[in-house]
């Protein structure tokens, strides 16, 4: 802000990279309420603020005619990735030596491809030469060469992008494209970027590259929370910074003092951390420094506890009674104010402590714990599904042998307690629905009109599954936990039908279909674990204590930390094939091998107990011999800790911190948010608020088609090459978009539908070639800054009469009638006014009118034109404003149903019987 505020950087010219997304919408939040109350013009569109995954991203969408990737193309994520190269994995068989990567056959294909996956991963984050590896004499690196090239070609012909690809293809653009770099340095005035000591090689690249020769370079880190080496980060980055410059360029600014923590806390951490050798002869591998309480009165308090098990008391109970005993000294307000921190919330261990403590009355947010597949809508959902398909029980008898575990699950816990259920009273309507259904599928002989997901939608009509989408499941502690999940469960159905190419049941496929869902896509998943539904604007929900793992809490501080996970020792994080590769890393290799276990162990625990403000408390049940707890890594530390019952240990002298509220500006978008809400708040709680996945409609590829051609059109001309747009090169693009679309969204047009796609952009090139030089800007992005929200849109410019500009907003569909339609013409109209208003903000030029173009209007003129009416901007503003209220009030009340948008919403089930139920209940 200072940069700004001396007027030497605008906020548009700034990079700023933080670790994570909530972060930067922090950090968004933050800057727009400064600029805006300091009264500065700016453009939220054009900041550049984000994790260094999602800028590059950005700078690969916006270059993208020079990388590898089409229009419309896919990206994975980890698990897609790994399903990629599942389904992929005959492709490597081949490869010499590719058993020194991915093991032997016996091991299981899911292993083998969760293998290859860490490989591939490690040359894109590691910048691994590939020329180098080939030449390798040692045949498993030759064997990863050949991989590497195959998984790139594999990518390129599915036309998606990975996760850690997102980088390697930022790097590649920046290195092979120095037009490209060059517009990027240019823009940037200075750089900045949080959390260094998390950076791995191809981001130190990447960052200075783009800070060029100027060095205009600012990172801020902790050394000494240096946590993701599995993820390729090396903290030689931090620790070698100044090395970048030239003597005297780099100033290194210590941050040493720790306003969140007790001082106690503070002792001992630092003498936690400080209990290692972070030296080796010339070499440091830490910064030497001693962190500092605040300047403040602190109260004579023992900050610093344990909790194990007593005489009278086993481990679990204890750890219960602590938590009672905080709640009746009246100094504890909120569970939210305790985090419970572990190595991992996987853990057997852990996830019953977790149970002990639900089941007497504490509630427990553990969103990565792995409880996602023992959750009660979960196994009625999986156990509905079985119940759908009776020849179930003959994919079983193929791979008993094999899968005995996942069975168990769906037997046991799935399907046994859907029948138990189905044999209720209150579920006669449900049974009498699923029974004839589920002899249909046995024997079903011509194509379904629908597949897994359409089966998932209808059942949330039925009380068994509806009662979890109420409005008092959705405010209670939980909140919506249950919906929430089952709207995953959404996602994952209909990805699972996009991996699988499935757009309806077909009786040739049913077998392999349901073989694929049950032995494959859902064994892995729930072998994997799913992470439950995290808030980002309530990183602690009130009324529930948090298990959270050290990594995940990191960046965040709570008044009441307790630790776990004492058991744990130093973990060896490499392999002969690691060795292997330290000649071919871009640098040579700076920690010692076989001392980063231990140093990763000392920054691992370092991070977990400086989380806290008013109390740390390490916790274990205490075991001697194998498997002993602590370990001997925490016997300095833990033995001599007062134990919770030590009558030194009042609770009222404690003054326990609130959790600090998040404040984000949440994004909406004038479309997909402001009017879905106002033609269905109902709609919008559930593909929106909840996040349940819509199955896909071909209306929608229709309009995205006809959309990304006419962009083709626009660029074309803009780029002063209109001799381009012609008959053949518009089919060219069109036929190119249509490959990719559809191929990403598995989604087809009729050939009459795609025909008249081709209509829509014929008919408008024919209409408007005269026109083209009016042209300004295509897809001009805009955005309004509110106090409490941001709301964004994009819309085309022309230029208008006597120096103006006009917009067009495209529809792919005919002309409405003028009466019939005049409510969304006018939400419309609306829509296009605050466009009108924030275009003349951002560019300074007067905007004379507003367009709706219909291209798929025929005979009459496509446009509907409205004057700009400058004094209705206030009103219309003030009615979104209303709009976002009502949403993050979660007020989702409507009138009545809206029947255009019911015959295609795909929860119509549902409501048609939540409208029943209501006039009954009514009459």
């Amino acid at each position: 802000m200072a940069l700004i505020e001396a007027g030497q950087a605008t906020a548009e010219s700034l990079l700023v990279v933080t670790f994570t997304e909530k972060a930067a919408q922090e950090l968004t939040t933050r800057i727009s309420n400064r600029l805006m109350s300091a009264g500065l013009s700016f453009n939220v569109n054009e900041m550049y603020i984000g994790t260094f995954h999602s800028l590059c991203l950005r700078i690969l969408k916006d270059h993208s005619e020079f990388t590898r990737l089409k229009r419309s193309f896919n990206l994975l994520d980890q698990f897609d990735q790994q399903y990629f190269l599942y389904q992929r994995l005959r492709e490597f068989k081949g490869i010499d030596g590719i058993t020194d990567l991915i093991g032997e056959d016996r091991s299981g294909r899911w292993y083998q491809s969760t293998q290859l996956l860490k490989w591939l991963n490690k040359v894109t984050e590691e910048t691994l030469d590939i020329k180098a590896l080939e030449g390798s004499e040692q045949a498993s690196l030759q064997a990863l060469a050949e991989c590497f090239a195959t998984y790139q070609h594999l990518l390129e012909e599915a036309n998606a992008l990975d996760f850690s690809g997102i980088q390697f293809e930022a790097l590649r653009l920046l290195k092979d494209h120095p037009g490209v770099l060059e517009s990027l340095k240019s823009k940037f005035s200075h750089l900045m970027v949080d959390e260094y000591q998390d950076t791995n090689t191809i981001q130190e690249q990447i960052l200075f590259h783009l800070a060029g020769d100027t060095k205009n370079l600012c990172v801020v880190g902790d050394d000494d929370q240096g946590l993701y080496r599995f993820r390729g980060a090396t903290i030689r980055n931090i620790l070698e910074y100044p090395s970048n410059f030239a003597k005297g360029e780099c100033e290194q600014v210590s941050l040493t003092v720790n306003y969140r923590s007790d001082p106690k806390i503070i002792d001992f951490y630092n003498s936690w951390i400080a209990d290692e050798e972070w030296s080796d002869k010339d070499a440091q591998y830490r910064y030497d420094k001693v962190i500092e309480p605040r300047p403040d009165d602190f109260a004579d308090v023992s900050s610093v506890l344990k909790i194990t098990q007593t005489d009278d008391n086993d481990f679990q109970d204890e750890v219960y009674e602590f938590l009672r005993h905080l709640e009746a000294s009246g100094e504890l307000t909120d569970w939210n104010q305790v985090a419970f921190l572990f190595r991992s919330v996987k853990n057997d261990k852990v996830l019953a402590l977790a149970r002990h403590l639900e089941s007497n009355g504490i509630p427990v947010y553990s969103p990565r714990s792995n409880l996602y597949f023992e959750r009660e809508e979960i196994r009625l959902m999986i156990g509905a599904l079985i119940f759908l398909f009776p020849q179930f029980a003959d994919v079983r008898q193929e791979r008993a042998d094999l899968e005995m575990r996942v069975w168990e699950y769906y037997d046991e816990q799935c399907f046994k307690l859907f029948v138990q259920e189905l044999r209720k009273p209150e579920n006669k309507r449900l049974l009498e629905w699923a029974r004839p259904l589920a002899k249909r599928h046995l024997n079903l002989t011509a194509d379904a009109d629908y597949a897994f997901s359409g089966l998932f939608y209808q059942l949330l009509q039925f009380p068994l599954f509806s009662r979890f989408l109420e409005e008092d499941q959705l405010t209670g502690v939980d909140k919506g936990r249950a919906a929430r999940n089952l709207a995953t469960f959404s996602q994952l159905l209909v990805k699972f039908e996009y991996l699988h190419y499935i757009t309806v049941l077909n009786p040739r496929f049913l077998d392999q279909n349901i073989r694929d869902l049950f032995n494959r896509y859902l064994k892995f998943l729930h072998e994997g674990g799913i992470n439950e539904y995290e808030d980002d604007s309530e990183y602690a929900p009130s009324g529930c204590v948090s298990f959270l793992t050290i990594h995940q809490s990191k960046g965040l501080e709570f008044p009441i930390v307790i630790c776990g996970s004492l058991e744990a020792t130093p973990r060896k994080q490499w392999t002969d094939i690691d060795e292997l590769l330290e000649p071919f890393l871009n640098k040579p290799p700076f920690e010692p091998m076989e001392r980063t276990k231990f140093f990763d162990f000392r920054r691992l625990y370092y991070t977990a107990f400086s989380r806290a403000q008013n109390l740390l408390v390490l916790a274990t049940e205490v075991k001697e011999g194998r498997g002993r707890s602590p370990s001997r890594y925490f016997d300095d530390c833990f033995h001599d800790l007062p134990h919770w019952r030590d009558p030194k240990f009042v609770v009222e002298n404690f003054d326990f911190e609130q959790v600090k509220d998040v404040n984000l500006k949440r994004e909406y978008s004038f479309t997909s948010h402001i009017t879905l809400f106002e033609n269905c708040a109902e709609q919008y709680r559930f593909f929106k608020e909840l996040e349940f996945q819509p199955i896909r409609a071909g209306a929608q590829l229709f309009g995205t088609l006809v959309h990304q051609t006419i962009e083709d059109v626009h660029k074309a001309v803009l780029r002063g090459e209109p001799h381009l747009v012609t008959e053949d090169q518009i089919k060219g693009w069109f036929d190119t978009n249509y490959h990719y679309l559809s191929k990403r969204e598995r989604q087809y047009l009729a050939p009459p539908s795609l025909r008249a796609a081709h209509g829509h952009v014929e008919r408008y090139v024919e209409r408007e070639r005269k026109n083209f030089d009016r042209l300004k800007e295509a897809e001009v992005d805009i955005s309004l800054v509110k106090d409490s929200y941001i709301l964004k849109g994009s819309v085309d410019l022309i230029r208008g009469e006597n120096g103006t500009v006009e917009l067009i907003d495209f529809k792919s569909e005919r002309k409405p009638d003028m009466e019939k339609d005049r409510s969304r013409l006018r939400q419309y109209q609306r829509q296009l006014e605050v466009y009108a208003h924030l275009v003349e903000e951002r560019t300074g030029e007067k905007v004379s009118k507003t367009h709706l173009y219909y291209t798929g209007e025929q005979d009459s003129n496509p446009f509907i034109s409205f004057e700009k009416d400058g004094k209705a901007i206030g009103k219309t503003i003030a009615s979104f404003d209303a709009v976002v209220d009502r949403i993050e009030g979660r007020d989702y009340a409507i009138k009545e149903r809206p029947a255009k948008l019911c015959e295609n919403c795909d929860m119509r089930a549902y409501c048609d019987m939540k409208n029943w139920n209501f006039k009954a209940g009514g009459a």
